[in-house]
């Protein structure tokens, strides 16, 4: 099929799909254009025609290594490279100070589908495609023996590049991309940013709505979480934008039916009735936008001296490459401006990786790091060249961490807290009866309502409470660790005349049955029922499955979390009971 006909025919089935799915008369025609600039060596002379700002020199760390992906730099300046079409992670030392890498490089680890890394506490954190794990790291630089510490997060699909960074706050943040091009994910795990325990034992949804972001980095002087997630395809030549955005718990950030600030995708529908204006306004937008499909990659802030001044609290992040514009974006290394810790602008800082009038390239940025001079190393997964960017007579400083508080005070919001029923905001004379056909009170819920099994939420039902306006069901396990109480369930506006729930409720934001119940962000960052999870061996945890009784219907959005909701209970109480159930596991599913 000819270009001609492959984008009529890309033309065609969007613009039916759009009108059967929406199903609101939608019908959107949109120039489509796929090109992708050849492959052409990376020569000295290509090289030498890279452009960077005045004072700065580009030149190669490292060539000859297929596809490199990801980078790391150790303290002591030991660089760690991963391949993800070789399944394997690279050692590249520069003993002499020279600027290049000393010798062949060394395999120190071997990962089907290896990509994220990360250094923690003298230890290199490697990612695949659904388990991390991690190898302490000997005098040497090679690795020991590598250890799974989790094996399952989320199916790939579309994206399946996995990345790590260790935050201020000393613990795990993992991307997983999106399945899909636009889709509503059956995992809540893809498309978002996750938070993890640095053993792999706890694990979160630290925020969703991200299509594919895969660098992030926290901000020298604020500690606030920074990324740049990829757009939409074949939205035509200048949308999608690729995505700045300040990342922060508990928010969605758009994706799959909204883009840019607050431009609305025509394909998606949202589950549960929800309307696209109503997903906007719970959507937070982007902050800065870059040209379309320029395919950002690794992000990192510059706190490291030896650039000039002015570089300092600033960001850098590789463009991979553009496949689908008619002239190619991207291929570049760009530099995100920030004053007082807020973003300005994205421009080009290293370009010429497009070659021939952008009919060929010699790179696609991927990795990017800092070496312990200062320099800047970009690794290209199309020639396997580690490039250096420095500056001529910059001198290297220790950089100090970014401070921890901002992200130990978004972990900690409604941690350490009450059962919601013996909270103030919850107080009211009034009682009433809850009860499960699946388990009595204080008794032993059965597995299937566990996450290690089938994970769906129990049956109840409860007493009527006179001149009741809606119900609020709220599951609370109090003996978790870290988190606790930990929120398993939050659910409300059920109607006053339903009092009861069946077993297996969708886990969506608004549920069409009960009609218009709304449901929120539990503390593992999902939507809807997340079933009991104790770790193995812990004696039983005790669930609290509590039920109000309101005066009104609430005024809260879907995907709320516990703090909003409690706070928008109080002081419309009208009776309120509790089914006790418990729960144990003590031998270990297998998988």
């Amino acid at each position: 099929m000819n270009r001609t006909k492959l984008t009529a025919a890309i033309l065609l089935a969007l613009a039916g799909a759009a009108s059967a799915q929406q199903g609101d008369g939608t019908r959107v025609a949109i120039p489509i254009a796929i090109w992708k600039p050849a492959k052409v060596d990376a020569t000295p002379e290509r090289i030498a025609a890279l452009r960077a700002p005045a004072g700065f020199t580009v030149s190669a760390f490292a060539t000859g290594l297929k596809n490199t992906r990801i980078l790391a730099v150790a303290p002591n300046g030991d660089v760690y490279a991963s391949r993800r079409d070789q399944g394997d992670v690279l050692l590249l030392r520069d003993t002499n100070g020279d600027g290049r890498a000393d010798g062949a490089p060394v395999v120190v680890a071997s990962r089907a589908g290896a990509h994220g890394l990360a250094i923690h506490d003298n230890k290199l954190y490697l990612a695949t495609v659904k388990e991390v794990f991690v190898a302490d790291i000997q005098r040497d630089g090679r690795l020991g023996e590598l250890k799974l510490i989790i094996g399952d997060l989320p199916d790939s699909g579309q994206h399946p590049n996995r990345t790590l960074a260790f935050g201020p706050d000393n613990m795990l943040y993992i991307t997983a991309g999106s399945t899909c091009n636009d889709c509503n994910e059956s995992n809540p795990e893809n498309a978002t940013v996750l938070r993890a325990s640095p053993d792999g034992k706890q694990r979160t949804i630290f925020a969703t709505g991200l299509r594919n972001t895969i660098g992030i980095d926290w901000h020298p002087r604020t500690g606030e979480l920074w990324g740049l997630d990829h757009g939409i395809d074949f939205l035509g030549d200048d949308d999608q934008q690729e995505e700045l955005n300040k990342i922060e718990l508990g928010k969605q950030y758009g994706w799959p039916h909204v883009y840019n600030k607050d431009s609305i995708y025509p394909q998606s529908t949202p589950v549960g009735d929800i309307t696209k204006e109503e997903w906007k306004a719970r959507s937070t937008p982007m902050v800065l936008g870059y040209t379309a499909h320029a395919a950002p990659m690794q992000l990192l802030f510059y706190r490291h001296g030896a650039f000039p001044a002015d570089y300092e609290g600033d960001a850098f992040a590789t463009m991979r490459g553009s496949w689908n514009r008619s002239k190619a974006s991207g291929y570049e290394i760009v530099r995100i401006r920030f004053k007082d810790g807020q973003a300005q602008s994205i421009e080009p800082f290293v370009t010429g990786f497009l070659t021939d009038g952008g009919k060929t390239h010699i790179a696609r940025p991927v990795g990017l790091a800092v070496a312990r001079d200062g320099a800047l190393l970009m690794a290209d997964d199309a020639n396997g060249v580690i490039y250096r960017v420095a500056y001529t007579g910059g001198k290297a400083k220790v950089a100090a961490a970014p401070p921890a508080g901002p992200m130990e005070q978004q972990a900690s919001k409604g941690n350490g807290v009450p059962l919601t029923k013996d909270r103030p905001e919850t107080k009211g004379d009034g009682k009433l009866t809850v009860r499960s056909s699946a388990f009595g009170d204080n008794g032993t819920l059965p597995m299937k309502f566990s996450e290690y099994a089938d994970g769906v939420s129990p049956p109840l039902s409860w007493s009527a409470v006179p001149n009741a306006q809606s119900y609020v069901v709220i599951a609370e396990d109090p003996d978790s660790k870290p988190y606790q109480p930990f929120a398993h369930w939050l659910a409300w506006n059920i109607p006053a005349n339903v009092t009861a729930l069946p077993e297996g409720l969708q886990e969506q934001p608004r549920l069409t049955m009960p009609e218009g119940v709304l449901q929120g962000r539990t503390t593992r960052g999902s939507t809807g029922y997340y079933g009991p999870k104790p770790p193995v061996g812990d004696p039983a945890h005790r669930y609290y499955f509590q039920v109000f009784a309101l005066d009104t219907k609430l005024d809260v959005p879907f995907g709320a979390d516990r703090e909003q909701l409690v706070a928008a209970m109080a002081g419309h109480v009208l009776a309120k009971g509790t089914l006790l159930g418990k729960y144990a596991q003590k031998i270990k599913p297998p998988k």
